[in-house]
């Protein structure tokens, strides 16, 4: 039997609903968490990365006992082609520290890790339960939820959403605008295993080390997209995203285009002989600090992946998701401390410590930035791609063609590009988007 009411009600248990649920738990409150899921995290099989310094937030001694696969020491940053990649990479000893910053996870055990730790600070959480409809008071305040248990309402003085990027359940009551196809992306994931030793010695690692790999090119074809390469353990996740507009648009199968990132010159060498145990598909939400809806309200607030709180340009998201759920809790328990009602005035503290973080500001300086990606996708995806590595090929073929008429034929290569797709035009904007 559901008490029917409680402090605060959070629906989701992903990375921002176990951050929100867990901080007020640990701190008070009488916490009833929802997840629809049959256990926190068996919707998301697939790998990420998790920043240390965000969890670390929320419980300082994480690393005793948290589920985590390598600590990355080394990024790669590639531009494709259909035959070669262009690339930089970053590697430092400095990321061999007793406290490293960045992880790779994997998904479906982090999560239960996360929950088990906030059934710990004391919140109820309820797995396999599906939230069906907010409840309003006469006056429209959110006063609490009915679910597909049995039973009736449960109430809460404020409800988290933390339902994710495709939660039906806040635009049903309301509360935010059915999400656009060009605001939101669709990644597909593999998971394919190798032996330990396999995957160090393919990308030079060892111990718990590990590297990621990101890249663009024409492995999208011409839609603005990125693939990507994480090493676990004892796996490899893999994948490709793309805007679902541009899926529409060109009806290109997801399927296909993980096929191609997996058969690619550059990537097939890393996976050979590996055993895919796992696939997966997930929404990610590519909208920046433009797409952002709005984010409290009389009796309720939205947290994570639910905000469109994602930064596409970075590449980040488990930490925007943490930190908004953590800032939400601490400002619901602020206004308990006060003995405050959790109406839209006294909640509106948690959009102003949002944007004293770093969530709002990365996100509001590079507002402009998603906007050119997804209109110049072509260029940026195909055209330039193909450019780089005409280029670096022309440097590295020692062939008896004079270095002057090597030099003449790529420049003539970027002034013709130029004159057809704008891409001096595309450069200036993209600096100032970067600004």
């Amino acid at each position: 039997m559901i008490e029917d009411e409680f402090d605060a009600i959070v629906i989701g248990a992903g990375m921002s609903g176990n951050a929100a649920a867990y901080t007020m738990a640990s701190r008070g409150l009488k916490v009833l968490q929802l997840e629809r899921g049959e256990y926190p995290g068996s919707k998301n099989v697939q790998g990420a990365i998790m920043y240390a310094n965000m969890l670390e937030e929320i419980i300082p001694d994480f690393r005793d006992d948290a589920p985590l696969e390598r600590h990355l020491v080394e990024q790669r940053l590639w531009v494709m082609d259909d035959s070669s990649h262009t690339g930089i990479h970053y590697r430092s000893d400095d990321f061999n520290e007793a406290k490293p910053n960045r992880y790779t996870i994997i998904r479906a055990q982090f999560d239960k890790w996360f929950s088990r730790k906030v059934r710990e600070a004391g919140a109820t959480v309820l797995c396999e339960t599906t939230v069906t409809e907010l409840v309003h008071d006469a006056k429209g305040k959110v006063i609490g939820v009915r679910t597909d248990r049995a039973g009736g309402a449960i109430y809460a003085d404020v409800i988290v959403l933390a339902e994710g990027v495709c939660g039906l359940l806040g635009t049903r009551g309301g509360l935010r605008k059915m999400l656009k196809p060009e605001a939101v992306a669709l990644a597909v994931k593999e998971m394919h295993f190798l032996p330990e030793e396999v995957i160090e010695q393919r990308f030079g690692l060892k111990g718990d080390e590990g590297c990621v790999i990101e890249a663009v090119g024409t492995t999208s074809r011409g839609m603005a997209g990125l693939g990507f390469l994480y090493t676990n353990k004892e796996s490899i996740s893999l994948g490709i995203g793309c805007l679902v507009s541009d899926f529409a648009a060109t009806m290109e199968s997801p399927y296909v285009l993980l096929d191609a990132l997996k058969s690619h010159p550059s990537i097939r060498p890393l996976i050979a002989g590996s055993e895919v145990k796992e696939y997966a598909a997930h929404l990610i939400p590519e909208g920046g600090y433009k797409a952002i809806p709005q984010l409290f309200g009389d009796g309720w607030v939205v947290v994570g992946d639910a905000a469109q709180l994602n930064n596409a340009v970075h590449r980040e998201g488990s930490n925007l998701a943490m930190t908004s759920g953590r800032i939400a809790a601490e400002a619901i328990v602020k206004v308990k401390s006060r003995n405050g009602p959790m109406t839209k005035r006294n909640l509106a503290l948690y959009k102003q410590m949002l944007d004293r973080s770093f969530v709002l500001k990365d996100l509001r300086k590079y507002k402009d930035m998603p906007a050119l990606l997804h209109t110049n996708s072509s260029n940026f995806f195909t055209t330039y791609p193909r450019l780089m590595s005409q280029a670096a090929q022309n440097f590295m073929r020692v062939d008896g063609t004079p270095k002057i008429e090597k030099e003449k034929a790529t420049t003539a290569a970027f002034i013709k590009a130029r004159s057809r797709w704008g891409l001096v035009s595309d450069a200036v904007r993209l600096a100032f988007a970067w600004r």
